[in-house]
């Protein structure tokens, strides 16, 4: 119930008094329940309100202390803002919505408060959200784990995905057996039990977690990963060419200065065709260029090795897009051809994928993949590249969960 107003033009600000009716006062912040009146606390307080075109408007009202017989001492709910808040509602809702849109600089100068003051408000509205909504742990099936680097120097977060509902539901700080563990030790045994599969990574850390608190999971090896792989493995065997191109040259003549003189063939320099190859390697055939085209007829042609680590790697890419029974049949041919492949790297891969198999074959019988996981992360970099970083790691997974989590952040009155 408004009391009263008064205008300072000096500082183009508008505080507008305001008290409790009967049933609202004296209630706890937390369960809502009528508790016994303790003191009337700091006595009156403010608190800031959407603005008036360029004029700040803020609320005054009384902000009393009452005993909870639940929660102990207590200021007084108010029904226009949070618990520990100085803004209200609708002031928080329009600085989430901003803060998932832009930079926390252009929300802090266009709602003319703090820099810092943007986590904390998005933290508090996120908690609110979730708590209203409901648990994003109830009725799990397919899910995937996977972690993204959110700071420089090796930090990382533990990051968890909803197939089903395409969403973030649980994300923490670190990585490591210990971090999973506490994700599922916060379900119950129901919720354990629901789980069907599990996408990942060949982390060793994940594949024990999901075995200790999920036995009756699958847990599926990401095709991304699997071809990631075969990339790395193609790529190590270019350098390895190159270095030995390069090792088994003769010295190449000192050169004066200037241009050689007209006439005089230029020593070609070991390894130097492989150079710019990198990428015509590790596309897909089908977004090669004209150029990329070239080079790959011309290592087909000058280094047989090079090409049959190529062809190892996309014949392990197609046959993840093959139906169960024959991409089993081609896997197996495939680890046999990469055993007498000559090529140390490739039968190194052999090996690991020979320990992963039954792990890619489950992938391919459900049909998952970790993509949306991967999109997911780079969301979150996203939004941290967009916040100029985040000092505060639990503001940083508030906002992730605003954004990625299923919560719906509206505007005020809409």
């Amino acid at each position: 119930m408004i009391e009263g107003a008064d205008f300072d033009a000096a500082a183009r600000k508008l505080v507008v008094s305001v008290r409790l009716t009967k049933r609202e006062a004296g209630r706890c912040p937390k369960c809502g329940r009528i508790g016994e009146g303790y003191d009337a606390g700091r006595g009156r307080r403010r608190w800031r309100c959407l603005d008036f075109g360029s004029i700040i408007v803020e609320l005054e009202a009384h902000a009393p202390r009452i005993k909870c017989a639940k929660h102990g001492v207590l200021v007084a709910r108010v029904p226009w803002a949070r618990h520990g808040s100085w803004f209200t509602r609708s002031f928080e809702a329009q600085v989430a919505w901003l803060t998932l849109h832009t930079c926390r600089s252009v929300v802090a100068e266009l709602m003319r408060i703090d820099w810092k003051t943007v986590g904390g408000i998005v933290k508090r509205v996120q908690t609110d959200l979730s708590a209203a909504a409901p648990s994003p742990l109830e009725g799990l099936v397919n899910i995937g784990i996977d972690e993204t680097s959110y700071k420089k120097g090796q930090k990382y977060l533990t990051v968890i995905v909803d197939h089903d509902r395409n969403q973030v539901i649980w994300a923490a700080r670190g990585i490591g057996k210990t971090v999973l563990d506490g994700f599922f030790n916060a379900l119950t045994a129901t919720q354990k039990a629901s789980i069907r599969c599990v996408t990942a990574d060949a982390a060793q850390w994940i594949s024990e977690s999901v075995a200790k608190h999920c036995p009756s999971a699958v847990l599926a090896l990401d095709p991304f990963h699997t071809v990631a792989w075969a990339t790395e493995a193609l790529d190590q065997t270019r350098r390895r060419t190159v270095r030995e191109l390069k090792a088994g040259a003769p010295p190449r003549p000192i050169r004066g200065r200037g241009r050689p003189a007209k006439g005089v063939a230029i020593a070609p320099v070991p390894g130097q065709a492989l150079k710019n190859t990198r990428y015509a390697l590790l596309k897909n055939p089908t977004k090669l260029t004209d150029a990329q085209r070239i080079q790959l007829e011309m290592i087909a042609t000058e280094y047989p090795a090079l090409n049959r680590a190529w062809l190892l790697k996309e014949q392990l890419r197609l046959l993840l897009k093959l139906p169960l029974e024959e991409a089993a049949i081609a896997l197996d041919a495939w680890l046999a051809w990469a055993q007498r492949c000559r090529i140390k790297e490739f039968v190194e891969l052999g090996r690991k994928i020979k320990r992963h198999k039954q792990a890619i074959l489950d992938t391919i019988r459900l049909g998952l993949t970790n993509a949306r996981i991967e999109a997911t992360n780079n969301k979150i970099k996203l939004t941290i590249r967009m916040g100029y970083g985040f000092r505060n790691l639990d503001n940083l997974i508030a906002l992730i969960l605003l954004k990625c989590g299923g919560l719906e952040v509206t505007l005020p009155c809409r």
